[in-house]
């Protein structure tokens, strides 16, 4: 469940950063300053137009490393009654997601401009339609939560603790009176610092945090202290100890094994291979799941993982072959 969004992505230069206040490499929310961009990024740059939204690629990733059968994954968030809608539905299609979308006509369809910079990327999402989330026009509808309640395991990027941490908290409690799987992703700085409170709401539920290196830490901490931390917080389920994994670009991903903190190495990359960081990290947890789905050990989990972002990581968008190739 999270905010399905049309990716606009184009390769800009450091002016047009700099005309709106926007640092290389980061995610932030649109603001009205930002209005303007996604029309001049459209008129101005060869612009490539994908399905997006952070937990959407997760679950696409998953499905394509799966491959058959197709439709393992549900998918639930707003859009507009509009092309951009049509496109995305259309787009989840031909990736054998089981897309149910709440559909609504007073917001056009989320869209997120990246702009890409040499290998760094920023991206200003523009919810729109994706923050018209309706726990009780969609989620508690009898025939969508009989979806859920099919499901094992459980993933929502934190992306969503803006739209609707009711639907959130609804579906975790879930996981957790059932002893299932239920996944987070911490997303972005501005999570944990404006969204502290929904975020914390959750956290007794989560049986997996996922990060990275700039939401998890400050320069001045040890990523391996905050993951123990976080692995430590209070947890509803007793049964499951949570799992904590924060990737770090090319640098080694950190995950909590047992009470030990584990580094795993990334696969070596050529500099000059690399296209577009953009959606390495939603990649990374779709391999991720694809793996958990199938009940592999953790570190089988975190090498389908890195096998996914570093396939992803090579092309613009996050887009992929028809198969991969992943033993």
């Amino acid at each position: 469940m999270g905010n399905p969004l049309l990716d606009i992505s184009a390769v800009v230069d450091k002016d047009f950063l700099d005309k709106y206040g926007l640092k290389p490499n980061d995610q932030i929310l649109a603001e009205d300053k930002h209005k303007a961009l996604f029309a001049e990024m459209v008129q101005r740059n060869k612009v490539e137009y994908h399905a997006g939204g952070s937990t959407q690629n997760s679950v696409k990733i998953a499905q394509w490393m799966i491959q058959k059968p197709q439709k393992v994954a549900t998918f639930f968030g707003c859009i507009g009654t509009d092309q951009f809608g049509q496109i995305l539905k259309q787009k989840a299609e031909e990736a054998h997601v089981d897309a149910h979308y709440y559909e609504q006509s007073e917001e056009p369809t989320g869209t997120c401009a990246a702009c890409i910079t040499g290998d760094n990327r920023s991206l200003v999402a523009n919810l729109a339609a994706a923050n018209c989330y309706k726990k009780e026009k969609h989620l508690d509808l009898d025939g969508n939560w009989e979806l859920v309640k099919k499901a094992k395991v459980y993933y929502i990027a934190g992306f969503f603790l803006t739209v609707s941490p009711d639907s959130i908290v609804k579906v975790a409690t879930h996981a957790s009176e059932n002893n299932k799987i239920f996944g987070l992703n911490l997303s972005a700085p501005f999570i944990s610092q404006f969204f502290k409170e929904p975020l914390m709401k959750v956290m007794p539920y989560v049986d997996i945090l996922f990060g990275n290196e700039t939401v998890s830490a400050r320069p001045t901490e040890d990523i391996a202290e905050i993951a123990k931390k976080a692995q430590n917080l209070p947890k509803e389920n007793a049964k499951r100890q949570r799992i904590v994994v924060f990737t770090q670009g090319k640098d080694d991903t950190v995950a909590t094994v047992g009470d030990n903190v584990t580094v795993f190495p990334v696969l070596d990359i050529d500099q000059n291979d690399i296209v577009d960081t953009n959606g390495a990290g939603d990649a990374f947890v779709g391999g991720f799941l694809s793996a958990l789905v199938q009940e592999h050990s953790l570190e089988e989990c975190i090498r389908a993982g890195h096998y996914a972002a570093n396939v992803i990581i090579r092309r613009v968008g996050c887009t992929f072959p028809e198969k991969p190739n992943y033993q």
